[in-house]
């Protein structure tokens, strides 16, 4: 066992040790939280709010002083409220729902310390995430992992959404395109129609990063296995197109965010309180209102482009030199390189007798990008599952109508779920000790002691400062968000309320922001280190 091994597992001990002092000897600290609502009255003139579409009528209304729930009274308690949540009426009549939380400290935030720690000392992301679930369970003394945490968090309608999108649809998709060679003969138009070299090669490249917004590493993948024969074929390094690829595939999810990450993100930056944060559409419309200030993935996107058209002098040492060596010796690899990809979607599957076709990739992608702009021009909020959905099936019925047999369809999906099946166990376990991390109050530790404290000013940079090495640590975007935002996004709230700032809604898009900036910078730097083909 290596030396980091040994000091992981002797960090794991520690951490099982401390949580369960922690859940048996440590007093929690008992705080009001107020969620505001919009409402309104009925006919029958109840007060009432509408959550997912549906009206909500109150009921059980009492005047703030007298609720068990108000701070004066939580600071008296020595166990659990019994009411877990009430609604009251304060002297401006204004309607809450008053629910108390609780943090244990700074023990708060053993489960994300925890994680980073691990994340450093063993760069493999599922066991920290799981040790971190792990010591955060022990904290709340929920000791049977299975049925108490990880079970009642996939059940919640997020999660199983979000699931079900990535590892179902988005899977399944893919898995069908390399079964039928669509991406492959996409790509061989492409190559046909409009590569005349190096240049037309990369910028093809860059277009298709676009046309992938997917993000992260499955639109890595995909548009890594599309444009590899195309960029050989041009003699174009592997570096550059790993640069292209990867540096257009997580920014470009965040200018075309028609995809999981808006769905993700809103379930973590929830903040009591905050009346743009306060149901699922407000936060995607917060989301989708930030996407202006994203100048990371602007910036990012707009140098891929001018690597693509070999404008260099914003590139790197590396990137010139890999440019210079695959003109010159034909080496599209740096000496040492190791491919990393998914093997199942890395190449084509295409049975035999069955003839791929370029409208088999663009039919189902250009119904795709419709059905979920179109939503959210009409319906307020993408539908990215209904998008998704009818792109898989649109694919599938292709391929039948065309002559493959069914069998075939079905071992295609069945390879594109083996191909993410590590990365949604990943995100599943990024949504679990998210929710941990909320639960435990590792925010509202945060927010009781920096919150009165901390200039406003600082707060982005140190976030940034933070989130990159959450991010390195992790090697994931999804654990990082998870760590994060449950931690920070309450105490941004928290310095825009002691300070008085003007417009805390764009401080919240600043903050949010820093943290899509950090993790895309670090989570790009990491993965250029390897070629991706």
């Amino acid at each position: 066992m290596s030396k980091n091994n040994t000091l992981a597992l002797i960090i794991i001990i520690l951490g099982i040790f401390s949580a369960i002092f922690v859940g048996n000897s440590v007093n929690k600290t008992w705080l009001e939280q107020s969620y505001v609502f919009d409402t309104y009255q009925t006919d029958s003139g109840n007060p009432a709010y509408i959550y997912k579409g549906k009206e909500v009528v109150i009921s059980g209304i009492v005047p703030y002083q007298q609720s068990p729930l108000k701070q004066e009274n939580l600071n008296k308690l020595n166990e659990e409220p019994l009411l877990k949540e009430q609604w009251v009426e304060d002297k401006a009549h204004k309607l809450k729902l008053l629910k108390p939380a609780f943090h244990f400290g700074i023990w708060s935030l053993l489960p994300a310390f925890i994680t980073i720690v691990l994340c450093l000392l063993t760069r493999e992301p599922l066991t920290s995430l799981f040790s971190g679930i792990v010591v955060g369970s022990l904290m709340l003394g929920q000791y049977d992992l299975t049925d108490a945490v990880i079970i009642p968090n996939l059940a919640k309608e997020g999660t199983a959404a979000l699931l079900l999108l990535y590892l179902w649809l988005l899977g399944g998709l893919l898995g069908i395109w390399s079964k039928t060679g669509a991406a492959q003969a996409f790509a061989n138009y492409m190559t046909l129609h409009f590569v005349r070299g190096p240049r037309s090669a990369k910028v093809i490249s860059w277009l298709l990063g676009i046309l992938f917004f997917q993000g992260g590493t499955m639109s890595t993948v995909l548009v890594g296995t599309t444009v590899r024969p195309l960029a050989d074929k041009a003699n174009v390094s592997h570096e550059e197109m790993s640069y292209i690829v990867d540096s257009t595939a997580s920014p470009i999810a965040t200018i075309i965010a028609f995809n999981a990450w808006p769905a993700y993100v809103q379930a973590l930056i929830f903040v009591p309180g905050v009346s743009f944060l306060a149901t699922e559409s407000d936060r995607l419309n917060f989301f989708f209102s930030s996407i202006p200030f994203s100048f990371y993935a602007i910036f990012a996107v707009l140098g891929t482009l001018l690597l693509s058209l070999n404008i260099t002098t914003f590139s790197g040492k590396r990137i010139r030199d890999a440019h210079q060596r695959a003109l010159t010796t034909g080496k599209l690899d740096a000496i040492g390189a190791r491919p990393l990809s998914a093997k199942e979607l890395h190449s084509c599957d295409v049975p035999s007798g069955y003839t791929p076709h370029v409208l088999e990739f663009i039919l189902p992608l250009v119904t795709l990008i419709s059905i979920a702009v179109f939503t959210f021009i009409f319906l307020g909020s993408p539908k990215i599952n209904w998008a998704f959905g009818t792109a898989l099936l649109l694919s599938a019925g292709i391929a039948l109508a065309k002559g493959m047999s069914l069998t075939h369809v079905i071992d295609g999906f069945g390879n594109g779920l083996k191909g993410v099946v590590l990365a949604s166990v990943i995100l599943m376990l990024a949504v679990i000790i998210g929710s941990i991390s909320k639960e435990i109050g590792g925010g509202l530790y945060l927010v009781s002691q920096l919150g009165e404290q901390l200039p406003f000013w600082t707060l982005p940079l140190i976030l940034q400062l933070i989130t990159m090495v959450i991010a390195f640590s992790t090697g994931t975007s999804w654990g990082t968000y998870a760590i994060a935002f449950p931690l920070a996004m309450p105490l941004a709230w928290a310095i825009c309320q002691s300070q008085g700032l003007a417009n805390p809604e764009l401080f919240m898009m600043v903050v949010l922001l820093r943290y899509l900036t950090a993790v895309y910078l670090v989570i790009n730097a990491r993965q250029f280190q390897i070629p991706l083909y």
